[in-house]
């Protein structure tokens, strides 16, 4: 099993401080899908009559962008990674109520030192 590629270790730069790059892996991505359930989007829409934060969808949305983090991380290690540089998300409507996110970036090899 691959080692894991750490959290602190994934960088929306092109660098990770600290540390000097040895060798690119390529480009990774994490992807998910998610859909809205009915009963999800009754709450939510008795939420938008009150005004607000919709909670039911800044969790669906956390979960989703949680999933898909997790699974660039999984891309990474399998490639041999330790850590993750221009780490991006990206959103797309697939369907109409279905979300496809993606988490993406590059994989490297770095070393202390930079």
């Amino acid at each position: 099993m691959p080692t894991p590629v750490s959290r602190h270790m994934v960088s929306t730069t092109n660098d990770v401080p600290g540390y000097r790059l040895v060798r690119p892996l390529g480009i990774v991505r994490g992807i998910t899908v998610r859909s809205r359930s009915i009963v999800g989007n009754v709450g939510a829409a008795l939420q938008t009559l009150v005004g607000g934060n919709i909670t039911l969808y800044t969790e669906l949305c956390e979960k989703a962008r949680v999933e898909a983090f997790e699974l660039m991380l999984d891309h990474a290690a399998a490639l041999g990674a330790n850590a993750v540089i221009g780490m991006r998300y990206d959103a797309n409507e697939v369907a109409q109520g279905v979300t496809e996110v993606l988490a993406y970036g590059t994989a490297v090899q770095v070393e202390p030192g930079g």
